[in-house]
């Protein structure tokens, strides 16, 4: 039955853009958790419905308004936090309904778009197109080489900024990076599984590895294979049960989390 589905041109496109998401999000999953990011993902993934609506209304591609919108967002986090009177949670607690807001505002002004952006908030496997996923491609490459360039100083920086700070590696210019590469994943996600959803993918695996991973490399091996396993299997699924294929696959990656909590508790 899983070849029936690949006959389709949409769900071999589906597949390689899923697998691409996954291994993206898995990676920075990794450093997301380790350095108690959640937050920060959630908040510039909302961001980028601003993004998507300015891009929807003025014509420009919305995934590159996305793009330069959550970029502008995720450098405006780390310059408020860097100042040190305001706290990185707080300067997403002020951007986070600021962006969403104004998203909403700029997409009520015409009710010709508002389908379309549903389609950015929840994803559509259906809307994946070949264009896509040559971009993401491109994303994913650009995006697992800067994590791999840099893997060693980031999980220094993610365990202990103060030591790493004292052996001369440029904590700021690697906590500027982490959330450009962020924001880069996170808008190049939303057109599968969406602005609501694509958060959890940057969670969700990690946090699964890190209870069931016994070293940093467990972690990240158990993070891939957790979302590879999720997109994969969910892609299929809401192909068969007709149900949204962002929310099958997050569906699933949390069912595998709990899974790896009993089993952890026991």
């Amino acid at each position: 039955m899983m070849m029936d589905w690949l006959a389709y041109d949409f769900a071999r496109r589906a597949l390689v853009a899923g697998v691409l998401v996954a291994l993206m999000c898995a990676v920075l999953a990794f450093f997301v958790v380790l350095r108690r990011m959640a937050f920060v993902g959630a908040g510039i993934s909302h961001a980028a419905l601003g993004g998507v609506a300015i891009g929807l209304v003025t014509g420009l591609p919305p995934l590159i308004a996305a793009m330069g919108f959550s970029v502008g967002v995720a450098l405006a986090i780390g310059w408020i936090s860097e100042r040190g009177r305001v706290t990185e949670e707080t300067a997403i607690g002020i951007l986070f309904p600021t962006t969403m807001a104004l998203g909403i505002a700029i997409i009520s002004l015409s009710a010709t778009y508002r389908q379309d952006l549903m389609a950015y908030l929840f994803g559509s496997m259906l809307a994946v197109r070949a264009g896509d996923v040559w971009l993401l491609a491109a994303l994913a490459a650009g995006t697992l080489t800067v994590l791999a360039l840099f893997f060693k100083e980031l999980v220094f920086l993610s365990i202990d900024p103060d030591a790493a700070r004292a052996a001369k590696i440029p904590v700021t210019a690697l906590r500027y990076v982490l959330l450009i590469v962020l924001a880069a994943t996170i808008v190049a996600s939303i057109k599968l599984v969406g602005v609501v959803l694509v958060s959890a993918l940057l969670v969700i695996p990690a946090a699964t590895g890190q209870l069931a991973g016994r070293s940093m490399k467990g972690m990240l091996a158990i993070s891939m294979i957790t979302a590879l396993v999720a997109v994969v299997a969910g892609l299929w699924l809401s192909w068969m049960s007709n149900l949204p294929s962002g929310a099958t696959i997050v569906l699933l990656a949390a069912a595998m989390f709990f899974v790896a909590f009993v089993i952890r508790r026991r």
